[in-house]
């Protein structure tokens, strides 16, 4: 079963080769999707390594992934392998797309503000956690 996931390019590490022959890069995805924002951590194996090539840290992507799992010595591991990613745009681009270089929800002059609700005492879920 194939997955995705849209966020921005927080890291992207350096390829790895392994004495075997094979190699692997791995990149962070941090996403908004919900409430609190998730860092996401993909593999791309072999080939796919290369799909990395052309992305840079801030660009907005979709990422297609399969949920992958092993065990080695008692000990159970899941990995996130990447196969497929499409750029939805850069922040400079979004940015520029915004036309002042700011967000869409700030006034000139002030901060904007907190989304409410992170922190209300009458709330049972305010912790992030």
């Amino acid at each position: 079963m194939a997955y995705e996931l849209q966020g921005s390019i927080k890291l992207i590490y350096d390829l790895q080769t392994f004495p075997s022959g094979f190699s692997k890069r791995e990149f962070v995805v941090t996403t908004t999707a919900d409430r609190f924002p998730q860092d996401v951590k993909f593999e791309c194996v072999k080939e796919k390594t290369s799909m990395l090539d052309n992305v840079n840290v801030g660009d907005q992507v979709n990422v297609f992934f399969d949920v992958r799992g092993n065990e080695f010595k008692e000990k159970y591991y899941v990995n996130l392998v990447a196969w497929k990613m499409e750029p939805l745009g850069s922040i400079s681009d979004v940015k520029g797309a915004l036309g002042d270089g700011g967000s869409a929800g700030s006034r000139s002059g002030t901060a904007p503000e907190p989304p409410g609700g992170y922190f209300d005492e009458d709330s049972d879920d305010s912790i992030p956690f």
